[in-house]
């Protein structure tokens, strides 16, 4: 009895103490009914008793909180920079319209404050719309927007979208383009808008006069001829835009001073130039002239030049005294312009010096003579040590090595890169363009302190096989047509298992197959096989063709098929080409054997000299011929001649 009179006292006991904890806890927890001003004068310190989100859809409490770096029990000065430093920083995500940090009241000892974050959270886009665009327009423009579905409509959205419309039409010559963004409520998806960019491209602005001002003894044409992309309706810019394109317009202007620094006017300079309306849509350009004093070369001198005489670089050079002072034409002819060119610079690296600096200097300058100092750092010989070869995936490296003139150990000669490069380009299983760019086709990269040099060549893939399947209907009947052609064909690895995908691929041999037809009237059949590297040492090239042709006179007489008058032909050529050292190397040499059979069965009257019977036809083809283009398709430097003697 008195145990359990215990067990009650006791836990009387623990529920009054449970009761005084609770009863403490809320008078610590309780909010002052004071309400809560803020002194801008005296600013307050407080603990940060707990921070909450009204207002807020697409964010949780949680995110936005975790924005302000706000943490309970921190201290927080009331008002202070950091709380407009909160402020800005939820500004700044431009997720909202409109930002608010208050003190929602205060514990009940007045040393914590309960912070409240009020937002309105800025509408979602639920739709991107154009209106005055083009299917096409708008594919660009979505390309260079970057507009998503579920993102946030601005002011500072509309403002930077609407300039990238514009500018993109000024790029089309449309200068007075107008944009009109338009927004309405989605009533589907909350708190969401759709967006509509309603673009009125107006007419396109084209260029009607260009004005040349204090440029003497320069034609108007001469001086228009010289601005590759600012051209005025005039007949002879007939094949040429007349749109104006702000971003090329300096560097038109650039071209103009360039064109007077050519005939020697070494101070030539833009002094004004003004761009105005004529009609709504068209332009005029007035271009103020300070043309300056005329100049000419009188001497000059070479220093630092030991491998090449001074006579050797002045016969390079060919600029002599008394010639207009033309700094353009003297910096190509020391440094190059087009590729294949011979200029200072070249005949250096040709020899292996990679490190040679040129630096002209205007020593004197006399009236209107100006003597130049060519200051000449030879450097060491440069010798090629790594030649990487990055890209190949499908064709064997060997294909490309065997290409290239630029071997490890040999000195670094730029003719010979050069060639490389024209070789690599034209053996049809990489992207011409893709090599030929310096910025990704290829790397040059010296070592000065060892004197060596190593070349990257990265090349890219293309497809060159070719399938073939046609069709068509004419004069009643049918015709079919299919075909294989496999650039990159690999006889040695045809047993290997795993190359059969769907053939062995990798040694830029081609092998085609050629098969039409249209029923009993006509057939034929063309196999061809070529390897361009014979036996894999020398480019000595080898070519094979096997064909079969058959036709007759096939006719429907009371519903039976007639074939009584056949011609049949078999043919085999071979042939091999090898490249010359002599007059140069882009020559090569072609012989050829073809041998024809003719089975003729009751043929037709006048075609040949018999009607029954086989003809055995024996043929010798030689050609020569000179390659030099940079491409094999749209070539833009070199030349290409052939002549053939078939006996």
């Amino acid at each position: 009895m008195k145990s359990d009179s215990m067990k009650v006292y006791r836990l009387l006991c623990l529920l009054a103490m449970s009761a005084a904890a609770f009863q403490a806890f809320g008078q610590e927890s309780a909010k002052s009914s004071e309400p809560v001003e803020v002194d801008y004068d005296h600013p307050k310190t407080y603990y940060v008793g707990g921070v909450s989100v009204e207002g807020n859809h697409q964010f949780s409490s949680q995110q936005i909180v975790s924005l302000t770096g706000l943490q309970k029990g921190m201290k927080i000065t009331v008002p202070s920079d950091d709380i407009s430093s909160i402020v800005s920083r939820l500004w700044m995500q431009r997720y909202f319209e409109n930002v608010a940090l208050e003190i929602d009241h205060l514990s009940e000892k007045k040393d914590s404050a309960f912070l409240v974050i009020r937002i309105q959270e800025r509408p979602r886009v639920s739709r991107w719309l154009f209106t005055g665009v083009r299917k096409g327009e708008q594919k660009d423009l979505d390309e260079r927007l970057n507009l998503r579905r579920g993102g946030e409509f601005s002011d500072y959205v509309a403002k930077t979208s609407t300039d990238i419309i514009k500018r993109f039409y000024a790029d089309k010559g449309f200068l007075n383009c107008k944009v009109d963004v338009q927004t309405q409520k989605d009533t589907i998806v909350r708190n969401a808008i759709k967006v509509n960019f309603a673009v009125d491209r107006g007419s396109k602005v084209k260029i009607r006069d260009i004005h040349f001002n204090g440029a003497e003894g320069f034609t108007d044409f001469k001086l228009s001829r010289s601005m590759k992309k600012t051209k005025a309706k005039k007949w002879y810019n007939f094949f040429n835009s007349k749109k104006f394109n702000e971003k090329e317009y300096p560097n038109d202007k650039n071209s103009l001073i360039s064109k007077l620094n050519e005939s020697g006017f070494r101070d030539a300079r833009i002094v004004k130039d003004s761009i105005y309306y004529v009609t709504p849509d068209r332009l005029g350009i007035d271009l103020k002239i300070d043309q300056g004093k005329k100049y000419y070369f009188r001497n000059i001198s070479w220093t630092g030049n030991s491998v090449y005489s001074t006579d050797q670089l002045n016969e390079i050079l060919n600029i002599r005294k008394g010639d207009p002072y033309d700094v353009v034409t003297m910096q190509k002819r020391l440094f190059g312009g087009k590729q294949g060119d011979q200029d200072v610079s070249k005949i250096y690296r040709d020899n292996g010096y990679l490190f040679i600096t040129i630096t002209p200097v205007e020593l004197n300058i006399e009236g209107d003579s100006v003597d130049v100092e060519m200051r000449i750092s030879e450097g060491k010989q440069a010798t090629l040590n790594n030649i990487v070869i990055n890209g190949n995936n499908l064709t064997n490296e060997k294909v490309v090595r065997r290409q290239l003139a630029t071997r490890p150990g040999y000195l670094f000669s730029q003719t010979d890169f050069e060639r490389s490069i024209r070789e690599i380009a034209s053996l049809g299983q990489f992207d011409p363009e893709a090599i030929a760019d310096p910025s990704k086709g290829y790397t040059i990269a010296p070592n000065q302190l060892n004197n060596t040099v190593d070349l990257i060549y990265n090349v890219t893939e293309k497809p060159s096989s070719q399938l073939e399947l046609s069709g068509g209907w004419g004069a009643n009947t049918f015709v079919a047509t299919v075909g294989v052609n496999f650039n990159n064909f690999s006889t040695k690895r045809m047993f290997e298992k795993n190359a059969w995908r769907p053939v062995p691929l990798g040694d830029a041999q081609n092998l085609s197959l050629r098969f039409q037809t249209n029923g009993t009237y006509y057939t034929s059949l063309v196999f061809g096989f070529s390897e361009p590297w014979l036996f894999g040492k020398k480019p000595t090239s080898l070519n094979l063709q096997a064909y079969y042709t058959r036709q007759t006179n096939s006719y429907l007489t009371i519903g039976i098929l007639s074939n009584d008058k056949v011609m049949q032909v078999y043919g085999f050529s071979a042939g091999i080409g090898t490249r010359l050292k002599w007059p140069d190397n882009y020559f090569v040499l072609y012989n050829g054997l073809s041998w024809q059979i003719y089975d003729l069965k009751n043929w037709i009257n006048g075609y040949f000299m018999f009607n029954d019977g086989k003809s055995h036809n024996l043929s010798y083809t030689i050609n020569l011929s000179r390659n030099s283009t940079d491409q094999q398709i749209y070539p833009r430097m070199g030349s290409n001649f052939s002549a053939s003697l078939q006996l």
